[in-house]
């Protein structure tokens, strides 16, 4: 999953007949969280309950809204664009099946040799420097990737990382488009070096507890993240290097246009056979299942489906939200929790920035 770096820079106030200056806000969104709060919520979760529950005489449990951010230590900015870290692709293979639509390719990038050694963690992202120059002769500027390896990569010896990358493809003037650091990644191939940037990001990153309860909302490539996080929960190898063993609850709704566009759906259907108790696995094939209305199945129609347990869940303390992929999933998925939270005599609109305050509802969409 790609994203490109973003300033939003408010102009200047002038008052009438003197001059009070002028005020500049500069954000600077290094990674794929650009979703954040820019002022804290005013009042809590419980006047937001009283407010709306004055007609009701069934009370709800307050979600613990003070829980300590996920992580707080981790690497960031390790190499910057001035000076990359070069890595070489170890493995570049598609993962979408005959009749998906699009291109999808998993690649793995060695990083012996990196001096200090290029470390992550789940959740975070690096930026790829593709080969060559722009139509003005410039070098290309980065683009950020989301990291779908634990920090161990896919071969758990601790000197790997792994994208999940989509070819981007649009028209323009009746003509197709290719994008040119998803190309660039998507025709590597294995031996070429590459110029690798960060990590960076703190919005995506687990919490440390082993019982935490954590949903994730993921359509097409934003799947990277929570691939990551499934194989620190359930591969065998990865939790025995751990030293932390998830005991909770792992539910991933995963949205794709069809079967064959599933990513990963292999290792995830294993952790749902070997791990019943901790892991639900619910899938939204848009053009191949319709939503009760007879329309297409999008993930924000399972949300929809199950808001009622999936708001059970958040009210306890210990439960995250990670949600990464379309923009356009955001509107739906605030809609079938609004409807829950109404039932409950709650207002999920001051609800919600309270939990992403409270470091457990991370949104990083594009």
């Amino acid at each position: 999953m790609a994203f490109n770096q973003t300033e939003v820079v408010l102009g200047g106030i002038a008052h009438i007949p003197l001059v009070i200056g002028a005020f500049y806000i500069v954000k600077a969104l290094f990674y794929r969280g650009q979703d954040g709060e820019l002022a804290p919520f005013s009042f809590s979760y419980r006047q937001a309950a009283q407010r709306k529950s004055s007609s009701t005489t069934t009370s709800t449990e307050k979600p613990d809204t003070k829980s300590p951010p996920a992580q707080t230590a981790i690497p960031i900015n390790l190499y910057k664009p001035k000076a990359p870290f070069e890595g070489t692709v170890l493995e570049n293979y598609s993962l979408v099946k005959e009749g998906a639509v699009g291109r999808v390719n998993h690649i793995t990038f060695d990083l012996a040799g990196s001096d200090p050694h290029l470390s992550y963690v789940e959740g975070q992202s690096i930026g790829i420097i593709p080969a060559g120059t722009d139509a003005n002769g410039k070098p290309h500027k980065l683009r950020l990737y989301s990291i779908a390896s634990t920090r161990h990569g896919d071969n758990l010896e601790g000197k790997t990382v792994s994208l999940c990358v989509r070819q981007l493809q649009y028209e323009l003037d009746g003509k197709t488009i290719d994008g040119v650091c998803s190309t660039y990644l998507c025709d590597i191939k294995p031996g070429a070096k590459t110029k690798i940037t960060g990590p960076v990001g703190k919005e995506m990153l687990l919490p440390d507890d082993e019982e935490a309860n954590v949903i994730m909302l993921a359509t097409g490539t934003g799947i990277a993240p929570m691939r990551a996080y499934l194989r620190r929960m359930f591969e065998p190898t990865e939790r025995s290097k751990n030293g932390w063993k998830f005991r909770g609850k792992a539910w991933l709704f995963m949205g794709a246009p069809y079967t064959a566009n599933l990513l990963y759906d292999e290792d995830f259907e294993r952790y749902l056979r070997e791990f019943p108790d901790n892991f639900i696995y619910t899938k939204a094939i848009s053009r191949e299942q319709q939503n009760p209305k007879g329309g297409r199945m999008y993930i924000q129609d399972r949300v929809m489906e199950y808001a009622d347990q999936i708001f059970k869940m958040i009210e306890n303390p210990k439960t995250h939200v990670y949600m990464c992929g379309l923009k356009g999933m955001e509107p739906g998925i605030d809609e079938a929790m609004t409807a829950a939270a109404t039932a409950k005599g709650i207002d999920w609109s001051e609800l919600r920035p309270q939990l992403k305050k409270a470091h457990r509802w991370h949104v990083e969409t594009y």
